[in-house]
């Protein structure tokens, strides 16, 4: 095996549509193209958005298509003590502090948080936890995207690790996550470029270099909105995966010949994992759907 690490990384909100399935398919190629590990990993730290069976019935979908995990499966739902562990350890140094603002407070504020409540010492009754960024980051070269400059307002702003409600942080749970799993490249959609130097600015706060980042064109319908569970994408067929995968590799640069079209998942993957180049996938951040 490889050092290489990758992971896909999926909520529990719905089940895989198939702009889900481009994403889990670009970090699976990318990752057994290089001899590599891919990681699965359920980020359940969000309950209200979250779907019951979602978790059970992403795993039987990702099996269906072949893309066959290495290891255990991951549920950041398990992992809450070491998130809070980092937050009390901020806390105690004063890296991290107590925030009452509410969101419509940030957004009188123009909707960036202005460090209003950074030196008031407030009590943690109804309050976000905030986190000072001493290096932050304002541009990093993406594996497929190439540069990609930042707003540097965002970037400046103390980062939210605890929410309100208790609720712990995406940037949080996300950056230290692929820290403790050795994760060496982040393959996911487009759609995560934005908040990526926050990640990277979250690594070097932990005392880790950040690693490198893919960005996946996502895959938009007709009206050009992203396919996500919000917009009701339709599941993909568990049945009869092999249409559905022959689309994503196509929609990765990948055209599969005609004569495996009905081949099983896995023959299909491994000449998937033969033929991929990250150079063959087209340098944008939105593709039609396909079919």
């Amino acid at each position: 095996m490889s050092a290489y690490i990758g992971r896909f990384a999926p909520s529990p909100s719905g089940p895989l549509h198939f702009g889900s399935l481009v994403a889990a398919l670009g970090s699976y190629l990318q990752a057994k193209s290089q001899q590599g590990q891919w990681l699965v990993r359920i980020e359940d730290i969000d309950p209200p958005r979250e779907v019951v069976g979602a978790s059970s019935l992403i795993l039987k979908t990702l099996d269906a298509y072949g893309l066959h995990w290495d290891g255990t499966v991951r549920y950041q739902s398990e992992q809450l003590a070491r998130y809070q562990a980092q937050i009390d350890a901020w806390l105690n140094t004063g890296q991290a502090y107590y925030c009452h603002c509410t969101r419509k407070t940030i957004q009188a504020m123009g909707g960036i948080y202005q460090g209003h409540c950074r030196d008031l010492g407030l009590g943690p009754e109804q309050a976000a936890v905030r986190l000072r960024l001493d290096h932050p980051y304002y541009a990093f070269d993406d594996g497929l995207q190439g540069h990609i400059e930042a707003n540097r307002a965002l970037v400046e702003e103390d980062l939210l690790i605890r929410r309100r409600d208790g609720l712990y942080a995406y940037n949080l749970a996300v950056v230290m996550d692929d820290i403790d799993q050795g994760v060496t490249e982040i393959v996911r959609g487009a759609d995560l470029i934005e908040p990526t130097v926050r990640q990277m600015a979250l690594y070097r706060q932990l005392g880790v270099s950040p690693v490198n980042y893919v960005h996946l064109p996502l895959i938009v319908n007709a009206d050009g909105q992203k396919l996500s569970k919000q917009n009701h994408a339709p599941a993909i067929d568990i049945n009869q995966p092999q249409p559905a995968l022959v689309a994503a590799l196509r929609c990765l640069g990948l055209e599969l010949p005609a004569a495996l079209h009905r081949a099983p998942c896995e023959e299909m993957l491994r000449w998937a994992i033969g033929h991929w180049q990250l150079q063959q996938l087209p340098v944008t951040t939105k593709i039609s759907l396909p079919f």
